[in-house]
């Protein structure tokens, strides 16, 4: 047998085309909002046909809940948002259970989190306590309240924003609910031109006024179905699990990436590959996302953090460090 044959997996043309179909519109959708940040659209499409979640960091102003907003205006889902602030409790997330005085009963009334696609702003500048509400439904897409579980809508999508944890009053998310993020990536400024393009578009008008839904819900899962189903040979699968393991021994990682991360890498990988235009994962498509996927799970050694080194710097070596598939 030869280990290095993709998986056999039932990825019709028909089905490949359409799937191709759909991304094309919503990344157009996209990009007539999001000046010069193709990079990071590519990204938020990939978690999103994969199945997973975002975190966005970056200074305020760069774009993070626009980009957020026009994914969420370009697909036919539920969408809500949570202003993340120091005095938001838990029950403004998750919902609260009331007494009705004509049943006699508690009737629990859902919270904002019941969506589909959800936009934590600013998530960092809410209690640890607080954030932590989201865990069990970004991890089991399900609420637990007063005893009783309550499980999340189809397609549930967190996408997170924070700033930089050096600005003032913000509070760093737990190992735990960053390991639940998919990705984390920046926006970063964009060039001079750009930023003109900005200012004379939204002089006249907010793009995201104009902007309209472009895919269905039985159209993204279909897409997502597609995405499962693109190839991928053993040898890349080796190729993956070598770079995570390498992360638990690398010199001033205190905590490495767990098998989450490989499977997270695996899945994006593949709806990648198909955003991409390709039927089957190469290295390349690997290489792309390593860091957004790997680099945020790392806890680094205090020293080595002192001395400007960041984990995304570690993934990039790591990266240069691991043979590629043969």
């Amino acid at each position: 047998m030869n280990d290095s044959l993709p998986d056999l997996a039932d990825l019709s043309d028909t089905d490949y085309a359409f799937a191709r179909t759909v991304l094309f519109r919503l990344k157009q959708n996209l990009e007539t909002v999001i000046c010069s940040q193709n990079h990071a659209v590519d990204l938020i499409l990939t978690a999103f046909v994969a199945g997973g979640h975002v975190l966005l960091e970056d200074v305020p102003g760069t774009g993070k809940t626009t980009l957020s907003k026009a994914l969420a205006g370009s697909v036919a889902l539920d969408f809500k948002r949570i202003q993340f602030t120091p005095d938001l409790l838990p029950s403004d997330i998750l919902g609260v259970s009331i007494f009705n005085q004509e049943s006699g009963l508690f009737e629990f009334r859902k919270g904002p989190i019941f969506t589909q696609i959800l936009l934590a702003d600013e998530i960092n500048r809410a209690s640890p306590r607080t954030q932590s509400a989201l865990l069990e439904a970004m991890a089991e897409k399900q609420v637990s309240v007063d005893g009783n579980r309550y499980k999340m809508p189809d397609l549930f999508f967190v996408i997170a924003t924070q700033n930089p944890v050096e600005f003032h009053g913000t509070y760093p998310l737990p190992e735990a609910q960053m390991d639940r993020f998919s990705m984390k990536f920046e926006l970063g400024y964009v060039s001079r031109e750009d930023e003109l393009e900005i200012l004379n578009t939204h002089g006249i008008s907010n793009p995201l006024d104009s902007l309209s839904s472009c895919a269905s819900a039985e159209e993204i899962v279909a897409m997502k179905k597609t995405a499962a189903s693109v190839r991928m040979s053993l040898d890349i699968k080796k190729y993956i699990v070598d770079i995570v393991a390498e992360t638990r021994n690398w010199p001033g990682i205190l905590l490495g990436a767990s098998p989450r991360a490989g499977l997270t890498l695996m899945n994006c990988a593949k709806a990648f590959a198909l955003l991409s235009g390709d039927q089957f994962v190469t290295p390349d498509h690997i290489q792309a996302l390593a860091v957004p996927v790997i680099a945020h799970r790392l806890s680094l050694n205090p020293d080595l953090v002192l001395s400007g080194t960041t984990s995304e710097q570690i993934v990039t070596d790591i990266l240069a460090a691991v043979p590629l598939p043969n």
